[in-house]
């Protein structure tokens, strides 16, 4: 009883930040965990998608943004994925006592945003090359959206891009890529 009610408090949280843990049932009416509710090539309710070009053939000046929050849920899921345990991401105790005053996303989880907004461009891209600049800090919550630009076409399929993740109008990741569209 108590296990349940352990459950259900953590699902009303996570409820009421936007990200619902469990959505679809299966055939038997139980409840599917985040991960099972992924499909190739789709969205799920929480992510915001925009694009702003030819929905056919990617053209210089075509844009796109991929919002998502990102939640201590998948800080943790990173960890476990990376291995990268370090307690500035996991420990709020220890990152307390950090120059940022408590726990902070993965830089790379952050960038991560700019390849799911890659995997909405029109054509299979595959990516190149990504540098990136982190300029500010992302914290468990935050609610943060991958910009990407096409600026020029290399010939052969590529694009340079311009990538951005952004908090509200705040750029906390600066960079740029080079994908192949096939």
């Amino acid at each position: 009883m108590l296990f349940e009610s352990m459950l259900e408090a953590n699902r009303a949280a996570i409820a009421s930040m936007g990200v619902p843990a469990r959505e679809k049932r299966d055939g038997n009416g139980s409840d599917l965990e985040v991960e099972e509710r992924i499909e190739p090539g789709g969205d799920l309710p929480e992510w915001d998608v925009t694009f702003h070009g030819d929905e056919d053939e990617l053209e210089v000046g075509d844009r796109i943004c991929f919002t998502k929050t990102l939640a201590e849920a998948d800080v943790d899921r990173f960890a476990a994925a990376s291995g990268d345990t370090n307690p500035i991401h996991l420990d709020e105790e220890w990152a307390r006592e950090t120059r940022f005053g408590g726990r902070i996303v993965h830089g790379i989880l952050a960038s991560g945003l700019i390849s799911a907004a890659l995997a909405r461009l029109p054509g299979s891209v595959i990516y190149l090359s990504q540098d990136v600049e982190f300029r500010a800090p992302v914290r468990l919550g935050d609610r943060i959206t991958a910009e990407v630009e096409a600026v020029e076409s290399l010939g052969g399929g590529r694009f340079r891009l311009r990538t951005l993740v952004k908090k509200g109008e705040d750029i906390v990741i600066d960079g740029e890529a080079v994908i192949l569209v096939d």
